[in-house]
C-alpha cells in the first residue's frame, strides 16, 4: 500500500513536470522564431548589400552599411530628435511621483483618480495619436479654437519645426504618467512607517522626511521607470510616423526607428536598415550600462 502511494505520487509529479515543460516551451519557441533568429539574420544582413526583400543578387560589403549610416547627417539628427522626445520620460517620473504622493493622502475617490490617470496608458497609441493630431490641428483643433485671439492666424503646430517635438512631448506626458502613478502608489504604501517615526524623533519636518526617507525608499521604482522609459523613448516610432509620414518639417519627427523604417520600407535598403538596428541596440545597451553604473550612487535596496 505504501509503495503504491509512493509510485502514484512520483507518477503525478512526473506528469506535472511534463505539463510544466510543455507550457514553458511556448514562450521559448516564440523567442527563438521571432527574436533570436531575426536577430542573428539582422547581423548578417548588416554586412551585406541587399536591395528589396530578397537575398537574390545580394553581396557582402563589409562595414559599408555602418559607414553609410554613421556618415549620414540625418541619422545623427534622428538621435537628437529621439533624445529630445525622451524629455517626456523625465517629466512623467516627476509628475507621477507628485500625483502618487498626493493620492496617498486622505482624499475621497483616490481609486477613481488612479483609474482616470491610467486609462490613457492602456489605450491604443494609434487612436490617441490621431486624437492629439486633431487637437493640435491648425484650422479645427481644440487648442487653436480656445487660445487663438480673434483676428490672429492660428498656429500650425504640426507644420513648424519649433512646435512639432513639444507637441509630442505633451502627448507623451499625458499618456505615460498614469503608469508611473500606479507604480509609485504601490511603492509609497510599502515604505515602512518606522522610518518616518525615527526621522520625526530626530526632528525632521515633512519636507526632510520626503527627501531623506521617501525618495530613498522608492528609489528602485524610480530607477525602473527611468530605465524602461529611456529604452521605450529610444524606440519611439508610432506617434511621429502617424502625425507625419514624411518626418515632419525639417525632419524633426524622424527618430532612429523612423530612420530605420525609411531605409527598410521606403528605400528598400535592408542592409542599411539592419546596420541602423544594431547601432540602436548598441546605444541602448550603452545607456543601460551607464544607468546601472550610476544607480549605485542613488538607488537604495534596503
Amino acid at each position: 500500500m505504501f509503495l503504491d502511494k509512493v509510485y502514484s505520487k512520483k507518477k503525478k509529479t512526473k506528469k506535472e513536470g511534463i505539463l510544466g515543460l510543455l507550457l514553458s516551451l511556448g514562450p521559448v519557441v516564440g523567442f527563438l522564431l521571432f527574436g533570436l533568429v531575426p536577430m542573428i539574420l539582422a547581423i548578417f544582413m548588416s554586412f551585406m548589400h541587399i536591395e528589396g526583400f530578397s537575398f537574390e543578387g545580394s553581396s557582402f560589403n563589409g562595414l559599408d552599411n555602418y559607414k553609410e549610416v554613421l556618415n549620414d547627417p540625418l541619422f545623427w539628427k534622428s538621435i537628437g530628435n529621439t533624445l529630445k522626445m525622451s524629455i517626456s520620460t523625465f517629466i512623467n517620473i516627476v509628475l507621477a511621483l507628485i500625483i502618487a504622493f498626493l493620492l496617498t493622502k486622505n482624499i475621497r475617490g483616490k481609486k477613481v483618480f488612479r483609474t482616470i490617470y491610467f486609462i490613457p496608458y492602456v489605450c491604443s497609441v494609434a487612436a490617441l495619436t490621431i486624437m492629439w493630431k486633431w487637437i493640435f490641428n491648425t484650422n479645427y483643433g481644440l487648442i487653436n479654437g480656445l487660445f487663438t485671439p480673434e483676428g490672429q492666424d492660428p498656429i500650425d503646430w504640426w507644420g513648424r519645426a519649433d512646435t512639432f517635438i513639444p507637441c509630442l512631448i505633451i502627448m507623451g506626458v499625458w499618456s505615460g504618467t498614469g503608469y508611473g502613478i500606479i507604480l509609485y502608489s504601490a511603492a509609497l504604501t510599502n515604505v515602512k512607517g518606522a522610518l518616518y517615526e525615527a526621522a520625526r524623533v530626530d526632528g525632521a519636518n515633512g519636507l526632510q522626511c520626503f527627501f531623506n526617507v521617501t525618495l530613498p525608499a522608492i528609489s528602485p521604482t524610480s530607477f525602473y521607470l527611468l530605465l524602461t522609459g529611456l529604452i521605450g523613448a529610444l524606440q519611439e516610432f508610432a506617434r511621429p510616423q502617424i502625425i507625419s509620414g514624411t518626418g515632419g518639417p525639417d525632419n524633426v519627427g524622424v527618430t532612429v526607428v523612423f530612420y530605420l523604417y525609411r531605409n527598410a520600407f521606403q528605400y528598400y535598403n535592408m542592409g542599411v536598415a539592419s546596420a541602423t538596428a544594431w547601432l540602436l541596440a548598441i546605444l541602448i545597451v550603452f545607456l543601460t550600462i551607464i544607468n546601472f553604473t550610476v544607480s549605485k550612487l542613488w538607488v537604495s535596496y534596503d
